[in-house]
């Protein structure tokens, strides 16, 4: 894996805009101050990989700006998107000697990095950040069985609409009384391989939901929800 040149906290982890939904939020000040002691900021572009599948766990992550894609490849190397990250979510691998995914920002985005050793260190000597840890696991993982049971069940409109709206609320601006902004982190392609779609099949129900009065398209890669309570109906 090549060197990925991190700078010291430029803030400490008490002034964190995510702490209080971040791992460390039921840390008290002086294992705030411990853990500020062997985190790293750091700022990455779009584009830039953070982590690579089967290299091994150097580093481990807070999110705090931006949002990233965690990735697999198949034999015949396709890409399959397994999930996206944001604010607060959590990345890498504690504990685990091998990173099962690559970790690539679809913006600009910012971490808080830390050497996996040193938060494995960190975390055996400090219970509530395990505990936080495993609470943090567990509901990544229902979250993801549900999604899958969704998506398993749902048509095209639904898978479309479920995205959009699930987007909206992981990126904080979800409201369900008024029409919401926001920058797609993912283009057509990438939409499609998330949903299990063909890039047509997305285009086609997005072009709809705009003619239907649901959504706004300013640009490719932007979308206005319009109507999020239509679109939560559409959602099934």
């Amino acid at each position: 894996m090549p060197d990925m040149p991190i700078s010291r906290l430029t803030t400490t982890c008490s002034t964190c805009a995510i702490r209080n939904r971040a791992i460390c939020a039921d840390l008290n000040d002086a294992e705030i101050g411990l853990l500020n002691g062997i985190g790293r900021r750091r700022t990455l572009a779009a584009g830039e990989q953070v982590m690579w599948e089967g290299d091994e766990a150097v580093l481990v992550a807070n999110v705090i700006e931006g949002v990233l894609k965690l990735s697999s490849h198949s034999a015949d190397g396709k890409e399959q998107i397994l999930g996206l990250v944001y604010p607060s979510d959590f990345l890498g691998r504690p504990f685990g000697e091998t990173s099962p995914y690559g970790v690539e920002a679809l913006t600009e985005a910012q971490i808080c990095v830390f050497e996996r050793t040193d938060f494995d260190r960190f975390a055996r000597e400090h219970p509530r950040l395990e505990h936080k840890l495993l609470e943090r696991t567990l509901a990544e993982l229902d979250r993801t069985r549900r999604w899958m049971v969704l998506l398993g069940r749902m048509n095209a409109e639904q898978k479309v609409a479920s995205f959009l709206l699930e987007m909206a609320e992981r990126l904080g601006v979800r409201a369900i009384d008024g029409p919401v902004h926001f920058a797609l982190p993912l283009s057509r392609q990438q939409i499609a391989d998330v949903l299990g779609l063909t890039i047509e099949t997305v285009s086609r129900q997005l072009t709809r939901l705009r003619n239907e009065g649901a959504i706004e398209l300013p640009s490719r890669r932007e979308v206005m929800l319009r109507d999020p309570a239509d679109l939560e109906v559409r959602a099934g």
